[in-house]
């Protein structure tokens, strides 16, 4: 398949008929955190468990009431793991998920006391803090809040988080952030209580809050991180409304959790025809916007912060393995970077189908070589591209990470058959993600397909030189743009930066 390529034209507002782009002129729309883009590890993929069994091989060997599987820890001292983590930093390692919400800390592991369902042992812990400190990524978590959290009023009691505070600062590490529970909108289902609601939330978050305080000013409280709020598969028991109205105020940043859709085994049912369609891309705005609102409403002016999201709850869907959602995976980052939100942790790492690595061999997919040249490419300074002439090309541009001045542009085209044509105003160096198949488990980069080298280590990605001058999108590929010489103020360092 031939890769159309980008070019570039002296026009610097998009006409009806034409998709153009002066990197010169782009104006600053928001700043996002230097962790912006992060992801999970799961707390049962430290402790070992149950999780989210990856789907065999072909669609017949797959039976739905079969949709766990036992595994061990997760080797977080693995060279390869810690490797492509370490390429994606700086980060945000957050360990939580729904098994977190009835895990027990312990010295050693062993048998979970009654009101809990596992353990997490020093030692492991000790892994995950090394873990990030050697990839250069800072820990968020959330903490118990099982029937064995609490006393024997029903009351949830710190004494468990405060010993996984204290254990982190003593060997060397430091809770960055910190949700009180993991999805209270789902409590019913997430370890909770018999008949937890909203007011009992409220009732223990006021208490989780002044734990934090004391306990440990410097870590972030991240709230609430509901999921099913939006419309939804997940559903919602307890709204986030109801949530808010009962805690009051007290987070430092607004958290909530996305999907667009659940998978096979939870009971989805979806095409992935639809995967390039913009309904299926834009259900990450009409997310965003419900929960904008209720930041508004509870907490204003308080940063959001994605904390958990992948395209499909439950383990992914098939396709998320392979090319075909790199699409969603970058254009959702693009989307929620221009709207400001500041972190986004796609969750997994390296577990199930939606792991940006395979859980087995730890061998890059798809959207973790999509998730490494964002890193490289696109800096914490967001630029509004515009609109493209068709719906289905989406533009987005940041300041590039490392050159001052210059700009980076993702140009997705989402269309399985139209090639778009764009234009730039100076020439660019071009990194065009393309699949023989879209569902296929491999991808090329400017023609050549991305792996390991022989001796385990990540290959140079190798941009090709674009010279000035109108060119087009091919369908169905991805292509990050870095344009030098744009000189664009906004990516300037500040006078006061230079002293």
């Amino acid at each position: 398949m031939t890769i159309a390529l980008l070019a570039a034209a002296t026009l610097c507002a998009a006409r009806a008929d034409d998709s153009t782009f002066a990197a010169a002129q782009l104006k600053a729309v928001a700043t996002i955190d230097t962790r912006f883009q992060s992801y999970n590890i799961e707390m049962v993929e430290v402790t070992g468990g149950r999780f989210w069994k990856p789907y065999p091989r072909t669609a017949r060997g797959f039976d739905q009431r079969d949709r766990y599987s036992a595994r061990p820890p997760i080797d977080l001292a693995n060279a390869r793991l810690r490797l492509l983590a370490a390429a994606l930093s700086p980060a945000y390692l957050r360990v939580s998920g729904t098994w977190a919400n009835a895990t027990f800390f312990a010295d050693a592991p062993g048998k979970p006391p009654p009101g809990f369902n596992s353990v997490l042992s020093r030692a492991q812990w000790r892994g995950v803090v090394e873990f990030a400190r050697a990839v250069d990524a800072e820990i968020v978590t959330s903490f118990a809040i099982s029937p064995g959290s609490r006393d024997t009023d029903g009351l949830w009691k710190p004494d468990q988080a405060q010993q996984l505070v204290d254990t982190t600062h003593a060997l060397g590490g430091r809770i960055a952030a910190a949700e009180f529970m993991n999805e209270p909108t789902l409590a019913a289902t997430n370890g909770a209580p018999a008949g937890y609601d909203a007011a009992a939330y409220g009732r223990d978050f006021k208490i989780f809050r002044d734990w934090m305080r004391r306990a440990a000013p410097e870590t972030l409280i991240l709230g609430p991180g509901s999921t099913g709020d939006a419309p939804s598969p997940s559903g919602a028991a307890i709204t986030t409304r109801d949530l808010l109205a009962a805690s009051g105020p007290g987070v430092d940043r607004f958290s909530y959790h996305h999907y667009n859709t659940i998978s096979p085994r939870c009971g989805g049912h979806d095409d992935p025809a639809q995967a390039l369609s913009e309904e299926w891309l834009a259900r990450t705005d009409a997310t965003l916007k419900t929960y904008q609102a209720l930041r508004d409403a509870f907490e204003p002016g308080k940063p959001i912060w994605l904390t958990e999201t992948a395209d499909a709850a439950c383990g992914g869907s098939r396709w998320d393995q392979t090319f075909l959602d790199t699409f969603r995976y970058l254009d959702q980052l693009g989307r929620l970077a221009k709207a400001g939100v500041q972190v986004v942790m796609h969750n997994t790492l390296a577990a199930s189908d939606y792991g940006l690595l395979d859980e087995a061999t730890f061998r890059p997919r798809p959207s973790y070589w999509a998730a490494l040249l964002w890193r490289g490419l696109m800096g914490t300074i967001v630029l509004d591209a515009g609109r493209a002439a068709s719906s289905d090309l989406h533009l987005y541009a940041h300041c590039h990470p490392a050159m001052a001045g210059a700009v980076s542009l993702l140009a997705i085209n989402a269309s399985r058959s139209a090639t778009h044509p764009l234009t730039l105003s100076d020439s660019a160096e071009r990194y065009t993600l393309h699949a023989v198949r879209l569902q296929g488990p491999t991808v090329q980069l400017n023609g050549k397909t991305l792996t390991l080298t022989a001796d385990g280590m990540l290959p140079r990605l190798e941009a090709q030189a674009t010279p000035a001058g109108a060119i087009r999108l091919a369908p169905a590929t991805i292509t990050f743009l870095v344009i030098p010489n744009a000189a664009n103020p906004a990516c300037l360092p500040r006078r006061s930066e230079l002293q």
